[in-house]
């Protein structure tokens, strides 16, 4: 077994999208080689409707798939076949955009106010770009949830982890997507493919990473009864952690626990041309997307 180092550690950083929207993004829009297959990760998390209420309108997509992960509040969605839809607490929406979609996401929050969802995009290797626009919709009640001995917490969404198998399939990336609870003071392992890219994204609590380039024992700074300890580089609310390979990550968690996405993936490794909402293989087949969007015939007719 070999631990993944840690590559970077940092944090989403304030941006807008859609028609306002504050969120805090992760990555994206930079080098898309560093998370391949995943292009881009948002974090939509927010306790004033007037900052998010305005929500996404109408807008295309091809080449990719968007991953829709809804904690609090939902999101209303619709889109140019005329499938229509909401998501709730809890629930999933993973939208192959493949050959062209228009679609729309509107939030609403929860009775307090509250927003919180996360969006992460995953690319499509050339030869699935072109295929037919396609959902899966899953619930919350439809997510298996495994816990173990510690009291350590997995919701598996997509792949196999603890014998448990997730509900999204079919995915080219062959994708892990698990949200994960660790209670105070346990540190916990999980084991990752070796061939997989992978990251993690803190979302409560705080806790720390271990890095293969640290010597052992080297997390902990002081560790006392009650699950008092304190952590040196510890990883608090809204932090990326980008792994390199190996096929363990390990983590520490502080004395209020830790709950984080641990999300993987086979790279594709293929050349990316990037503009917007529309990822493509070369730049002729992006201007194809755009010329196609300025002329009406973007959206592939039904076979």
């Amino acid at each position: 077994m070999s631990l993944r180092p840690t590559l970077e550690t940092r944090q989403a950083t304030p941006t807008m999208e859609g028609a306002g929207v504050k969120l805090h993004r992760a990555f994206g829009f930079t080098d898309p080689s560093e998370l391949d297959p995943f292009l881009l990760f948002d974090d939509f998390r927010n306790d004033h409707p007037q900052d998010f209420e305005k929500g996404f309108p109408w807008h295309p997509h091809r080449g990719i798939e968007t991953i829709t992960y809804v904690l609090e509040g939902t999101v209303d969605h619709a889109d140019s076949l005329g499938n229509t839809g909401t998501l709730g607490a809890g629930d999933v929406q993973w939208m192959t955009a493949g050959s062209g979609i228009l679609h729309q996401e509107m939030p609403q929050g929860n009775p307090r106010g509250q927003m919180h969802g996360f969006q992460l995009w995953g690319n499509l290797p050339g030869a699935q770009k072109m295929t037919a626009p396609r959902y899966q919709d899953v619930t919350a009640a439809d997510i298996p949830v495994v816990t173990d001995d510690d009291g350590t917490r997995v919701k598996v969404i997509t792949g196999d982890f603890w014998g448990k198998t997730g509900p999204v399939d079919g995915i080219a990336a062959d994708p892990q997507y698990l949200d994960i609870w660790v209670p105070a003071g346990v540190r916990k392992t999980f084991r990752i493919d070796t061939y997989r890219r992978a990251f993690a994204y803190v979302f409560g609590g705080a806790g720390a990473f271990a890095d293969a380039s640290a010597p052992s024992g080297v997390l902990l700074e002081k560790e006392v009864a009650g699950h008092e300890v304190n952590i040196r580089d510890m990883s608090g609310d809204r932090t990326l952690i980008r792994f390199g390979t190996g096929d363990e990550v390990t983590v520490q968690a502080g004395p209020d626990g830790i709950r984080f996405l641990l999300i993987s993936g086979a790279p594709i490794e293929e050349p990316v041309a990037w503009h917007g909402p529309i990822v493509m293989n070369t730049r002729a087949e992006l201007e194809t997307a755009f010329a196609e969007l300025r002329n009406g015939t973007f959206i592939q007719p039904a076979h």
